[in-house]
């Protein structure tokens, strides 16, 4: 693929799609691609005025769009079960789950609303508690569940000796745990999937670099004003230097969700330090290979949401 040629999107109708944090960034432009490949997406977001703005711009691109929008917050549990409870007494099968939400350094430790660290219980265990409340009907549509990493991801662990960061509090590396901790949980719930015939695939992806909010001004976790990486990222970006920008850092999890052949494949930019260029098929970086730790989260993680994954 040619570094300005877009992924060509099956016709997705008929499909329902779900995509986390998708009222900006990265996730506004996954979610308004498969729109206009006709499918019906559904947009749970925390903010409601933004995620209404991220829903008329998909409908000022794509008219005849259907997209639901709904309300989610990932750092509470309660509000979790909410949307889950509701969605499954609809009955509607869901054939694409797509992980996109997160947050990112927030300047001192902060927690959830269910005491978890925010990044490891916001990026990480809320999706594993969505995906859990979800899985009828994940099961129901045989769906695809694409997690998004991160570069960050590349070198972290799991702190198994303080998975909250309560004794030492390092907030990028608190950061590279909760996306190698998604990455992980997809791989193993394709794992599980194929162990138990629950007829649902998985795959991993992460965006590169782009200019998105994750590192920009967020008031609302005690970040007052831009840092300067997402400064830098943006000047490179705004030149084509080395990074990406959202619409092409969506590229890999589009290419994740539609791939029929991907199960348990990990896709990100195929450009220098996979920080930006178009999308490919990767090596999967050493810490996504320990199967042990990704077997041993999944259980701690269904301990720590209190409810099980299958």
């Amino acid at each position: 693929m040619a570094r300005n040629e877009r992924l060509t999107l099956p016709d997705l109708g008929g499909h329902r799609v779900l995509v986390t944090g998708a009222s900006d960034g990265i996730g506004l432009e996954i979610a308004a691609r498969f729109a206009g490949a006709g499918a019906e997406v559904v947009v749970p977001v925390r903010n409601r005025d933004k995620g209404a703005a991220a829903v008329a711009r998909i409908a000022a691109q794509h008219p005849d769009a259907s997209v639901l929008l709904e309300d989610l917050d990932l750092s509470s549990l309660e509000s979790v079960s909410t949307l889950g409870e509701r969605m499954r007494s609809e009955g509607a099968p869901i054939d694409v789950f797509v992980g996109n939400a997160g947050v990112m350094n927030p300047p001192e430790r902060q927690t959830t609303r269910d005491g978890f660290e925010l990044q490891f219980g916001t990026n990480h265990l809320g999706h594993v508690a969505l995906v859990g409340a979800l899985l009828p009907l994940l099961r129901a549509a045989d769906g695809r569940v694409v997690m998004q990493s991160s570069v960050a991801a590349q070198r972290a662990s799991i702190r198994w000796d303080d998975l909250q960061s309560e004794r030492d509090y390092d907030v990028a590396r608190a950061y590279g745990q909760s996306k190698l901790a998604c990455a992980l949980f997809a791989l193993e719930l394709g794992r599980r999937s194929r162990a138990g015939g629950w007829g649902i695939t998985s795959a991993v992806s992460h965006p590169g670099v782009a200019p998105t909010s994750l590192l920009a001004a967020r008031p609302e976790i005690g970040r007052s004003g831009d840092t300067v990486a997402v400064r830098l990222i943006r000047w490179l970006s705004a030149r084509g230097l080395l990074v990406g920008t959202p619409a092409s850092a969506a590229e890999p999890a589009l290419l994740a969700a539609t791939d029929a052949d991907l199960d348990g494949g990990f896709v990100g930019p195929t450009g220098p330090g996979q920080l930006g260029g178009p999308a490919g098929r990767r090596k999967p970086w050493a810490p996504l290979l320990r199967d042990e730790d990704a077997a041993r989260l999944w259980d701690v993680s269904e301990s720590l949401v209190g409810s099980s994954v299958s």
